[in-house]
């Protein structure tokens, strides 16, 4: 089994739950950096991975789906000065560490977690996706597990319907008819997620419900009558929607094999790092407990 970690959507959460008064002695804010520091030290002392990664996002405006649509994600506030310096100090603890991370220019954390499962598969390994977000889902095999670490917990393949209305496989398809607001995706307007769930269930896939457009009268939905009508008129968006909602699975990484693998901390550029910015004893005791795990 491999574990791939969507890093921002942890960051986030420790930026917004830890006390905003933490800081360094120039006032800088250390809160994302201290609870993102804590949750992947606790991940690998708990967890003991013998292949993981962590996969950050490098920007919010610039990808190669900004460039399919520029509207995409553009309904989002750019981070704040004081959390992009702490995610720079949050990669850079993840490296001391041992562990791998990656981020790339042209390609989001979950293109490169869809990329890694798909490298993971060749090599005949399983993953689990530690997330909170329900876009990553998509890429689930019976294999697989995806797991919002200290949240709601683990869920495999098989109950994937029972939380988001449709099976992996059906996610990109789903957000493609239903809109993703969170990232400015409209989909079909008049399609909501009920009625988008109904259509998938029905025909198995978008390219199958407008090769069926003819029949879509017939699912028991609310507005049945009216439905196929607005799906032919907003094919065009329902095509451009998919192109942004399907995770990658082709981005250039390099020596995945290799870098998967963690190493030992080292412990001299964690310490430097909780020096800089005034973190005392107990992550550092945390840091030299993984030490001593992957040393041997």
């Amino acid at each position: 089994m491999q574990y791939l970690i969507d890093a921002s959507v942890y960051v986030f959460r420790a930026y917004y739950s830890m006390p905003d008064d933490m800081v360094d002695e120039s006032g800088n804010p250390i809160n994302a950096l201290y609870g993102f520091c804590r949750f992947i030290g606790d991940f690998m002392e708990n967890v003991t991975p013998e292949y993981v990664a962590v996969l950050f996002d490098e920007s919010l405006s610039k990808s190669f789906r900004t460039e399919i649509y520029p509207q995409y994600k553009a309904n989002r506030e750019p981070a704040p000065p004081e959390l992009k310096r702490q995610f720079g100090q949050c990669r850079r603890f993840v490296r001391a560490l041992g562990v791998m991370e990656c981020a790339s220019p042209a390609y989001e954390a979950d293109d490169l977690i869809g990329t890694l499962v798909t490298h993971g598969r060749d090599q005949g390994r399983a993953s689990t996706i530690v997330s909170r977000d329900k876009d990553l889902t998509q890429l689930l095999t019976k294999e697989d597990v995806f797991w919002d670490f200290a949240g709601k917990g683990k869920l495999h393949y098989d109950e994937i319907p029972a939380s988001f209305g449709v099976w992996p496989e059906q996610i990109a398809d789903f957000l493609a008819l239903a809109g993703d607001a969170v990232d400015n995706i409209k989909g079909v307007p008049g399609v909501g997620k009920k009625t988008a769930a109904e259509l998938l269930n029905h025909f198995g896939s978008l390219e199958n419900i407008y090769d069926n457009i003819d029949k879509v009268h017939e699912v028991n939905v609310r507005g049945a009558k009216t439905l196929g009508t607005k799906l032919e008129t907003h094919r065009d968006d329902a095509m451009l929607a998919r192109r942004l909602t399907g995770i990658a699975c082709d981005a250039p990484i390099e020596n995945a094999e290799t870098a998967m693998q963690p190493t030992a901390p080292r412990l001299g550029e964690i310490n430097a790092l909780f020096d800089e910015v005034g973190i005392g004893s107990a992550l550092r005791r945390q840091a030299e407990r993984v030490s001593d795990i992957y040393r041997h």
